[in-house]
């Protein structure tokens, strides 16, 4: 649920692609102006110069002209960061807010570009972000205020929850999980759709299934907050057909929970190799 973010000054928007542009249609629903923005990026898709239109949103403008800045979020691509960043560096003048919401780079790599002291949030968004429904977790470097945080997660509450750690290390961790966490679900659908036809659905029925089942049990989840063991538990009757897949699924060192540790270290392994 987007929350209006408490803005006194200027918000520049360095990127404007999918999640540059599900963030600013974000803002603009929870009440930011087109006045407040500033967006630089050399070619945004044509639905987002639509909005840039419609609510007269600074685009590319010479950035010594631009001032005021409370907060700049960068939305690049990883490997654009050191070819973008060196040229919006005076834009840092007043100190502004640093939100990163670039996969891989750290709030050292951050600071290289627009200095030493500047405070900087970095996050890991997800895919879900693109339908509001994602999850985003966030670690301040030192120098960010209590009101600088609160303006971070209103920024980022357009994509869907916020979640807060305490060590920028752990952003390797939540990488793990929720950043590469939807292609877990997403294999997992695919599994549960080559396991119908195993038994002999139709293919159109299978995945059909298989979708419908992972999306509803995820919404029954979300809708009723009730932790997912015990809804587990709701719906397994004792030596039923749900207990008897269970036996499989659960199996110790074999199950899904071991596989699952060992597949989520690997991933946040890479998260370091990845930052460096």
């Amino acid at each position: 649920m987007s929350v209006t973010p408490n803005l006194s000054g200027r918000l520049v928007l360095i990127g404007a692609g999918k999640m540059g542009t599900a963030m600013l249609q974000g803002w603009l629903e929870a009440g930011v102006t087109g006045d407040q923005v500033t967006i630089f990026d050399p070619a945004p898709p044509p639905e987002t110069m639509t909005v840039i239109a419609q609510h007269s949103i600074s685009h590319n403008p010479p950035i010594e002209r631009v001032g005021g800045v409370e907060a700049i979020l960068v939305a690049v691509k990883p490997q654009m960061v050191d070819e973008v960043l060196p040229a919006m560096a005076a834009l840092a003048k007043d100190n502004p807010l640093v939100v990163s919401v670039v996969a891989g780079k750290t709030i050292a790599a951050f600071r290289q570009h627009f200095g030493a002291t500047t405070p900087v949030i970095r996050t890991i968004p997800n895919t879900p972000a693109a339908v509001g429904r994602g999850i985003t977790a966030m670690a301040a470097s030192d120098g960010v205020s209590s009101a600088q945080s609160e303006l971070a997660m209103a920024l980022l509450a357009s994509l869907g929850e916020v979640v807060t750690v305490s060590d920028e290390a752990l952003i390797d961790a939540c990488t793990a999980i929720s950043g590469s966490g939807p292609a877990y679900i997403f294999y997992m659908t695919e599994c549960m759709t080559a396991a119908a036809l195993q038994l002999g659905l139709p293919a159109d029925v299978a995945e059909q299934l298989a979708r419908a089942t992972v999306a509803g049990a995820g919404e029954l989840m979300r809708a009723t907050g009730t932790p997912a063991g015990e809804l587990r538990e709701n719906v397994t009757s004792p030596k039923g057909t749900t207990h008897a897949a269970l036996q499989v699924l659960m199996a110790d060192p074999d199950g899904m929970k071991q596989l699952m540790i060992r597949a989520t270290a690997e991933a946040e392994k890479r998260s370091r190799e990845l930052a460096g």
